[in-house]
């Protein structure tokens, strides 16, 4: 079964190797998800469990008092499995006891994975094409999570 948990000192070596960072950088930023605040708002990081292997990450970030992202990220070796699905399908749950609206995603135009996760999910597209902060062209998807 699926859960969630925050991200803890216990975790440090695993997101250390998974991102790439030094223990202390790693330490780091653990104990900034833990804040719950990014650059103002509310955010949330969430270590995803299957079978007490942290499979993957999953952040909601606040972008108004209605609006929310959410971002899912499975390690590799983890992927296709269903994990992505079942950790968003929990967080928006989380998202709508927190009263928020609409989830709102960024999604690159060339990452079919991620495509099909979201039209599984009932995320309604909107046809444009965008650039995000990268500068990589991006579809928006929206969920109204009332």
């Amino acid at each position: 079964m699926l859960t969630l948990r925050k991200f803890e000192a216990m975790d440090t070596e695993l997101v250390s190797s998974r991102l790439n960072l030094n223990l202390d950088e790693a330490k780091n930023l653990i104990n900034e998800w833990n804040t719950q605040i990014f650059n103002g708002n509310y955010f949330e990081m969430f270590a995803i469990i299957n079978n007490d292997a942290i499979v993957g990450m999953i952040s909601m970030y606040e972008h108004s008092k209605s609006v929310i992202s959410i971002g899912p990220e499975i390690f590799e070796e983890y992927r296709r499995k269903g994990f992505a699905k079942a950790a968003m399908e929990k967080v928006i749950s989380i998202a709508q006891r927190k009263q928020y609206a609409i989830v709102l995603q960024q999604v690159r135009i060339n990452n079919d994975a991620s495509i099909k996760l979201h039209e599984s999910l009932n995320f309604e597209k909107d046809n444009a094409i965008y650039k995000n902060k990268n500068g990589n062209d991006i579809y928006l998807y929206l969920k109204s999570i009332l």
